[in-house]
C-alpha cells in the first residue's frame, strides 16, 4: 500500500503438494495429505473447459490477510484458513498490520511480536491447513512495510540511512571559521551517530536559483574536506566575487521503524534497500531465527511467494546507501561528490541547482545508479533467495525514483495496487516490465478505499477492478481478511485499518462478519474465471512507449494513446531501457518481442519526468536502431532530430548519439512527428491497426490474450481512473477483433465465456473478414464481455458447422440446444440473413407483457453487536411492502444490516409454453444478491448488470419468486459505535428496483407459429 511520499527522499510457485516430496514435507503435513494439479487454462482443449466453468485454486482471488502480529490462536487460524477455502478463495497473505490498536503494549510485541514463537505456531498452523485445502499462502518478508529486521539498530551497517547537509551563507571575501555546519535536520530517535562525508564551498549564481533552490555555479564547487581539523573545525575564506555557500554532507541512519509499530521486541528497523548488507540482514534473520525444519517443508507444500509492500522509505534527506559514489562513477565515468549540491533534499525539496540541462543531467545519472543499485542489491538478490526455498517473489516495486518497470521484470510477481495508483496506465507500467521478461501474473493490492471501512460495496469493487484487468492485471489481492479477535477491538471484530484516526479506515475486513459472506463463492468464482483467461497463453498489446526513466505509480500516461488511442480501441504497455537488452526483446516479422507480447510499434515520446526533453542513451539509441532496421516501425514525438543525452555526456557523446539517431530517422519505417495529434496517422501511415477497433470513440477497455488454439478478448465498459468525468455511460456498438492466422486455417468461431454463470456459448450474430470478427458489444458501466475467437468445436460445442446470422430484425438470436434461435419479447415475423446466404422468416408467437410485482413480503436477519467483539446477534423481522425502498427509508430497517429475503408470486397464463421464457429485472440492488425461483435457484447475477434468465424455472400459474440480498455492516454499525461510523450518512441498501419479469417467446430460425 502507498502513502503520499516524496518521490525524492523516500517511497505459486507452490499450490499443491508435489510427487516426490521430501519426508521432511510430508511430516509436517502429517498423513493423509493428497493433492492433484491444476489444468492450466493455457492448455485447455476441446469440452474440457472445465478450467473456466470451475476455475482452479492457483487462478482464484487471494486475501491480505492482517494478524495483530503473533497474538493469535492457532485453532482460529485453522478455522480462517477454512474460511477462506470455503469462500472460494485461492490463498492468503500473511501480514502483521495493525493499524487500529492505539495501544501497541496490549499487543504483547515482547511474546507475541511479529517472528515470535506464537506468530511461528500460527504461520505454521495456517500453512499446515492452506496445503490440506489446495491454498497456497505468502508472507510478507517483515512485519508490516518497509521490510525491517528485529533487532537492528540505526546505527547498524544494514540500516537504511540518509544523506543530510548542513549550511552556512558568506559575503564576498568573508572568512568562516568555526564547526563545520551542522544538518539542518535532527536525527530521528536512536540514532547515535553520523559520519561527515564532505565539506565544499560554491558560489551563488542567481540564474540558476528557482522558487526553492539556490542556484551555484557548478565551475566553482570546491572540496574543502582536508582543510576540516580532527575537531571538526574549518577555517576559510571565500574569495571576493560573489556570495558564497559552504556546503556540509553528513550521512547517518535514519532511524525508521516498519509502519504502525512496535511490531518487535527489540525493535525492528528498516534495512539499508540499495546495499547487499540490508538484504543480508533479513535473509540472515529468516535462516537464522525462523526457517525451521517443519517451516522449510511446509512452505514447499503450500508456500506462494514472500511480499514486499510498496517502498515507502521515509527521510528528510536523500536515502543513500555508502557505495553511492563509488557506484555512480562506475556508472558513469565522473566522481560524485561535485555535483551533490544539485541532489541534496531537505523535506522532500531539493535544495541547490546548477544551470537548469546540466542539473537534469546530473539528477537522472544519479537516479540511474540508484535504480540499478536498488534492483541488484534488493529485488534481485531477495528474488534468488527466495526461489532457493521453493518460493517466488512479490512485490510493489515503487516508491522510490527507481526504474519501476525493470523491477517489473525481475520480480516474479510484480504487484500494483487500486488505491495508490493514479489511473491505468501505472498498471501498464508492470505489465510492461512482466510481459517482455515472459512472466504471467501482474497481481494487484485491491478494494481499499479511504474512509469506506464496512460500507464498501461489491459493485464499486468490481467497476474499479475492471478497467485494471483490461491494463493488465491477472491476479486480485483482496484487501483484506482481518484476523477475528485483538485486545480492545469492537464488534464485529478486530479490523486492521478500522478505526483509523478516529473514524472509518480504509479498506474492507471481509469475511463471516460480512453480511455479503454468504454470496462470496459468486464472487471468487467470477474472478477466477477471469484471472483464468487472463493468464491464458501471452498477453498482446499494440504498441511499446518508451520510458526514459521507469517510475511508476505517477499517473502519467502517453501522449495521444491513453486519451485518443485507447477510446478508439488501441492498447500499450510502457518499457524501460533495460527491458531492450532482455532476450526476448528480439524483432521478428516487424514484431517486438514476437513470442511475447508482439508490439507492433515502438512509440517514443519526450522525458516526461525531465520536462518533456528528447533524451535517449546512446545505448538504447542503437537498440532502437538495431530493431528498426529489422523491421520494427517506430514512431518519434518531439524533436529528436537533436536528441540530447539523458544524463552528463561524455566528450563527443552527445554527436555520436545524433549521428545515430539520424540513421534511424532515414529509415522508411521510422517517422518523426511534432504534434502528438499526429500519432494515429503516422501509425497509419505505417501499416499499424489496433487488434480491436471500432468506428466511433468509446469507454471500452480492453485486454487481448493468445493460446495456441485461441484469441481471447477481455472487454469492460470502464474509466481509466477513479475520478475521471463525467461518468461511464453505458455502450452499444460493434467492434472488431483480430484473430491470430494458425496453421490450418479454417473458419473463425467467436465464442462468449460468462464469467459469472462459467457457461461458453457460440455467438450467433456476427460478421467475419479475414479471419477477423466483428461482434456487437453491449456493456453497461464496468460491465465485462469476454469473447474467444477459435475453431469451431473448441469448447465442445456442436452448433461449430451451423450457419451463423449477419443481419437480423429480429432483438436476440442465439444458440440453444444445437439449434439457431431467434428471441424476441414481442410477436411477429422475423427476417434473418444467413452466413449460408439464405434468408429465413421466423414467427414468434404472442408474449405477455412485462410484469410487475405489487406487493412483497421481506423477512430480514438483522445483524448485531452479539456476547463478543467477533459475536453477532440476530433478530428478525418481517414486513410486507407494497413499495420497495431502500431500507434506510423504511422506519423499522434505517439502521438495520444483514441478509433480507423478498418473496413474491407472479401467475403466468395459461397460454404459457415451452417457447416461452422471462428475463428478472432487478433494478437498483445494494450489495449482493441471488435469485430463487419456485425453489431452485437462478444462476448467478452480473452485480453491475442485475438482470437474470428465469425462463427454464418459470411454470403457468403461480411462481414464488424470492431474491435473497446482502448488505454492508455500515448502517448498524453508525448506531452501534457512534464515535468511530456516527459522522457517516445512512446508505441505500436493500431491493430498491424497479423488479420487473420480461417475458419472452422464442423459436428455431427459419421455424414459428
Amino acid at each position: 500500500m502507498q502513502a503520499p511520499v516524496a518521490q525524492g527522499g523516500g517511497m505459486s510457485r507452490r499450490a499443491v503438494l508435489t510427487a516426490g516430496a521430501t519426508a521432511g514435507i510430508a511430516a509436517a503435513l502429517g498423513s493423509g495429505t493428497t493433492a492433484a494439479a491444476a489444468p492450466s487454462p493455457a492448455d485447455a482443449r476441446g469440452p474440457a473447459a472445465d478450467w473456466f466453468t470451475h476455475p482452479a485454486r492457483p487462478v482464484r482471488p487471494k486475501f491480505r490477510w492482517w494478524w495483530p502480529d503473533g497474538l493469535v490462536n492457532t485453532d482460529e487460524i485453522a478455522r480462517e484458513v477454512d474460511q477462506i477455502a470455503d469462500a472460494g478463495f485461492g490463498g492468503a497473505e500473511i501480514a502483521a498490520v495493525h493499524h487500529s490498536v492505539k495501544d501497541k503494549s496490549v499487543l504483547d510485541t515482547a511474546h507475541h511480536g511479529w517472528g515470535s514463537g506464537p506468530w511461528l505456531d500460527g504461520v505454521e498452523a495456517a500453512l499446515r491447513r492452506a496445503a490440506r485445502r489446495g491454498l497456497t499462502l505468502d508472507l510478507t518478508l517483515g512485519p508490516s512495510w518497509p521490510v525491517a529486521v528485529p533487532g537492528l539498530t540505526p546505527d547498524d551497517e544494514a540500516a537504511a540511512k540518509e544523506l543530510v547537509h548542513g549550511r552556512a551563507s558568506l559575503g564576498g571575501g568573508a572568512t568562516f571559521q568555526g564547526p563545520v555546519p551542522p544538518p539542518v535536520q535532527a536525527p530521528a530517535a536512536g540514532v547515535t551517530r553520523q559520519r561527515l562525508l564532505a565539506v565544499q564551498a560554491a558560489r551563488v549564481d542567481p540564474a540558476y536559483s528557482t522558487r526553492k533552490e539556490t542556484g551555484l555555479d557548478v565551475s566553482s564547487v570546491r572540496d574543502l574536506t582536508s582543510a576540516v581539523d580532527e575537531a571538526g573545525t574549518l577555517t576559510w575564506t571565500a574569495p571576493e566575487a560573489g556570495d558564497w555557500v559552504l556546503i556540509s554532507y553528513w550521512t547517518r541512519g535514519c532511524g525508521q521503524q516498519p509502519e504502525s509499530g512496535p511490531h518487535t521486541a527489540p525493535a525492528a528497523y528498516v534495512v539499508d534497500h540499495l546495499d547487499p548488507a540490508g538484504t543480508a540482514a533479513v535473509t540472515d534473520f529468516w535462516e537464522r531465527r525462523l526457517l525451521t525444519p517443519s517451516l522449510r517443508g511446509l512452505l514447499r507444500a503450500a508456500g506462494g511467494a514472500f511480499f514486499e509492500d510498496s517502498v515507502e522509505l521515509e527521510t528528510d534527506g536523500l536515502t543513500w546507501t555508502p557505495s553511492l559514489p563509488d557506484a555512480f562513477e562506475k556508472h558513469t565515468g565522473r566522481p560524485l561528490l561535485p555535483y551533490l549540491p544539485a541532489l541534496v533534499l531537505s523535506d522532500g525539496n531539493q535544495v541547490f541547482a546548477f544551470e537548469a540541462q546540466l542539473t537534469r543531467q546530473i539528477r537522472h545519472d544519479f537516479w540511474e545508479t540508484f535504480s540499478e543499485l536498488f534492483n541488484r542489491h534488493h529485488v534481485r538478490a531477495l528474488r534468488d533467495w527466495a526461489h532457493s526455498l521453493g518460493m517466488d517473489l512479490r512485490a510493489q516495486p515503487y516508491g522510490l525514483q527507481t526504474d519501476a518497470i525493470a523491477s517489473a521484470a525481475i520480480l516474479d510477481l510484480p504487484e500494483g495496487e487500486s488505491l495508490g495508483f493514479k489511473n491505468l496506465d501505472d498498471f501498464r507500467c508492470l505489465a510492461g516490465g512482466r510481459d517482455m521478461a515472459g512472466h504471467t501474473v501482474l497481481s494487484c493490492e485491491a478494494g481499499a478505499y479511504n474512509g469506506s471501512a464496512y460500507s464498501t460495496t461489491w459493485d464499486r469493487f468490481l467497476r474499479t477492478m475492471g478497467g485494471a484487468y483490461a491494463a493488465g492485471v491477472n491476479q486480485t489481492v483482496v484487501h483484506g481478511f482481518s484476523y477475528a479477535t485483538a485486545p480492545g477491538a469492537s464488534w464485529p471484530g478486530f479490523a486492521a485499518f478500522s478505526p483509523y484516526n478516529g473514524g472509518p479506515g480504509y479498506g474492507e475486513s471481509w469475511g463471516p462478519r460480512q453480511p455479503t459472506w454468504h454470496h462470496m463463492t459468486d464472487l471468487a468464482a467470477y474472478l477466477g474465471r477471469v484471472h483464468g483467461v487472463l493468464q491464458s497463453g501471452t498477453a498482446r498489446a499494440d504498441v511499446a512507449v518508451f520510458r526514459q526513466t521507469g517510475y511508476a505509480a505517477t499517473g502519467i500516461g502517453a501522449s495521444w494513446f491513453t486519451a485518443t488511442g485507447v477510446p478508439l480501441g488501441w492498447t500499450h504497455q510502457f518499457l524501460s531501457g533495460p527491458l531492450l537488452a532482455l532476450p526476448g526483446a528480439t524483432v521478428s516479422g516487424g514484431r517486438l518481442a514476437p513470442n511475447g507480447p508482439a508490439y507492433k510499434a515502438l512509440f517514443v515520446e519526450g522525458d516526461f519526468f525531465y520536462g518533456s526533453t528528447p533524451t535517449l542513451a546512446p545505448a538504447d539509441a542503437r537498440r532502437l536502431l538495431t530493431m528498426a532496421e529489422a523491421g520494427l516501425p517506430v514512431v518519434l514525438l518531439g524533436a529528436f532530430d537533436e536528441p540530447l543525452t539523458p544524463g552528463v555526456p561524455d566528450d563527443g557523446e552527445t554527436d555520436r548519439l545524433r549521428e545515430l539517431l539520424t540513421r534511424l530517422l532515414s529509415l522508411p519505417n521510422v517517422l518523426r512527428i511534432t504534434d502528438k495529434d499526429a500519432v494515429g496517422d503516422a501509425l497509419t501511415r505505417l501499416g499499424i491497426t489496433p487488434d480491436v477497433h471500432h468506428a466511433t470513440p468509446s469507454t471500452l477497455l480492453n485486454a487481448h490474450r493468445v493460446t495456441q488454439d485461441a484469441d481471447f478478448y477481455y472487454l469492460c465498459n470502464g474509466k481509466h481512473a477513479e475520478t475521471v468525468k463525467p461518468p461511464v455511460a453505458a455502450i452499444d456498438h460493434e467492434v472488431t477483433l483480430r484473430h491470430t492466422r494458425r496453421a490450418g486455417g479454417g473458419a473463425t468461431i467467436p465464442y462468449l465465456l460468462d464469467p459469472w454463470t462459467g457457461e461458453v456459448t457460440r455467438i450467433a450474430r456476427y460478421s467475419e473478414r479475414d479471419g477477423d470478427v466483428t461482434v456487437r458489444v453491449a456493456l453497461q458501466p464496468g460491465q465485462v464481455m469476454i469473447v474467444a475467437l477459435g475453431r469451431p468445436g473448441l469448447f465442445g460445442d456442436r452448433n461449430g458447422a451451423r450457419p451463423h446470422v449477419l443481419t437480423t430484425d429480429a432483438p436476440e438470436v442465439l444458440f440453444t440446444e444445437g439449434e439457431l434461435t431467434v428471441r424476441s419479447n414481442t410477436a411477429g415475423a422475423y427476417t434473418t440473413r444467413l452466413s449460408s446466404g439464405r434468408t429465413v422468416t421466423t414467427t414468434i408467437p404472442p408474449v405477455p407483457a412485462p410484469i410487475t410485482p405489487g406487493q412483497w413480503r421481506l423477512d430480514v436477519d438483522d445483524w448485531y453487536p452479539g456476547s463478543g467483539q467477533d459475536r453477532t446477534g440476530h433478530v428478525h423481522r418481517t414486513l410486507t411492502l407494497d413499495t420497495l425502498l431502500p431500507w434506510s427509508r423504511i422506519p423499522e430497517l434505517a439502521d438495520s444490516a444483514g441478509i433480507g429475503r423478498y418473496r413474491t408470486t407472479i401467475d403466468l397464463p395459461s397460454g404459457w409454453t415451452s417457447s416461452h421464457g422471462a428475463r428478472l429485472e432487478l433494478g437498483q440492488v445494494s450489495d449482493t444478491a441471488r435469485v430463487t425461483v419456485n425453489g431452485t435457484g437462478a444462476a448467478p447475477l452480473d452485480r453491475l448488470q442485475p438482470v437474470v434468465d428465469v425462463g427454464p424455472l418459470l411454470r403457468r400459474g403461480r411462481n414464488v419468486i424470492e431474491v435473497e440480498v446482502a448488505t454492508p455492516l455500515v448502517n448498524r454499525l453508525r448506531v452501534a459505535q457512534p464515535a468511530v461510523f456516527g459522522a457517516v450518512a445512512r446508505q441505500d441498501h436493500g431491493l430498491v428496483g424497479p423488479v420487473r419479469l420480461v417475458p419472452y417467446a422464442q423459436a428455431t430460425a427459419g421455424r414459428g407459429r
